[in-house]
Parts: C-alpha cells; sequence; structure tokens
C-alpha cells in the first residue's frame, strides 16, 4: 500500500483520510473510492479503484485500531515511521494532522472497535425500459424495470447493485415497500 500511497498527491490522500475518519464518525455512511479515484486519474495518476480501495481498507483499521488503543498522534506516527515499509512524508504529515485535528472523536465515539455487519443503504435509481427484440425473438416488447442501489459496504466502500425485475416483479417490490412505511408510521 505504501508504494501506491506514493503515486496519489497530498490533496487528495487528505481527502480520503478526512472521508475514512468522517465514516468512522458515522457521519457519512462510506467512502467514495469510485468518485475519488477518477479524479485522481484525471490528474493524471495512474492508479486503479482496486488499489485505491485497498488503500482506504488499511487506512481505516489503521485509524479505527489507533483509536481502540487510545494512541496520541505521536504514538501514531512514531508507530507509523518505524514499520518495514515506511509511508511516505506527505502521507505521515496528513496523517498527522487528521489524527491531531480529529482522532480523538473516534476514540470518544460510543464504540470505535464495533462496525455494522451490514451494508447502509445510500441511494436508489430505477428506469422503466422495453426489450423490443433479441436474436431469437423479433418481437419481444417486453417492459422492465432496472433497479440500483447505492450501499455503503462495512468496509466503508459505496458500491452500487443493479436488478432487473418484470412489471409483476416490480408490482410486489413496491407493495412491500408500501407495507414497509405504513409500518414505519405506526413506530
Amino acid at each position: 500500500a505504501a508504494d501506491k500511497i506514493r503515486l496519489i498527491p497530498q490533496d487528495f490522500f487528505a481527502e480520503l483520510c478526512e472521508q475514512i475518519i468522517q465514516h468512522l464518525n458515522h457521519k457519512i455512511p462510506g467512502i467514495n473510492t469510485a468518485g475519488l479515484c477518477q479524479r485522481i486519474q484525471t490528474s493524471g495518476v495512474d492508479i486503479n479503484i482496486g488499489d485505491l480501495a485497498k488503500i482506504a481498507n488499511t487506512l481505516s483499521f489503521l485509524f479505527s485500531t489507533a483509536a481502540r488503543n487510545n494512541l496520541s498522534t505521536e504514538e501514531l506516527i512514531t508507530t507509523l515511521g518505524s514499520g518495514v515499509s515506511t509511508l511516505p512524508k506527505h502521507a505521515l504529515q496528513v496523517i498527522r494532522h487528521v489524527w491531531n485535528e480529529q482522532g480523538k472523536a473516534i476514540a470518544l465515539s460510543e464504540d470505535a472497535g464495533s462496525m455494522a455487519t451490514v451494508g447502509q443503504f445510500v441511494d436508489m435509481k430505477w428506469k422503466l425500459g422495453v426489450a423490443m427484440s433479441s436474436d431469437a425473438c423479433r418481437s419481444l416488447k417486453y417492459p422492465y424495470v432496472t433497479v440500483t442501489l447505492t450501499v455503503a459496504e462495512p468496509s466503508g466502500q459505496i458500491t452500487d447493485k443493479s436488478f432487473e425485475m418484470t412489471i409483476p416483479q416490480f408490482k410486489n417490490f413496491f407493495r412491500q415497500f408500501k407495507e414497509m412505511a405504513s409500518v414505519l408510521e405506526t413506530v
């Protein structure tokens, strides 16, 4: 991870660290690695989303472990500086600053060690489509609904999950959502 961190400009690395701290403090549902990766690539840095996700997971583990052990800024930086593959200077400066400013908030949160074991719903998009024809059938005229759910995984990564439904399946899906809404109104 240290080799890939060297590639990331300091401002983007700082933004990634800020998002991780906010996620650990339960202020945001997850870390938008896809959006950040695209912006880093646009700036001319050759990094893929898998590598950025690994860096985000490593930093998340680092910050949550430091919070669990109630490390001071100096203890954290000393520990990081003595590692086998040391981090670049700009990364240590960012980690020092972020931990100094917001690290104690993680330690003070109700339970820094417990993370959700299921994803958190962030957004839902849907669209109606019609399959006009295929290789096997000239005239389908088959309507369907495509649903894309945006979910923050327990690791903090934001991912999209897509699926298609027939109109009867979508009507059943909609009915279940109405039932949930009516139950929630009674709570």
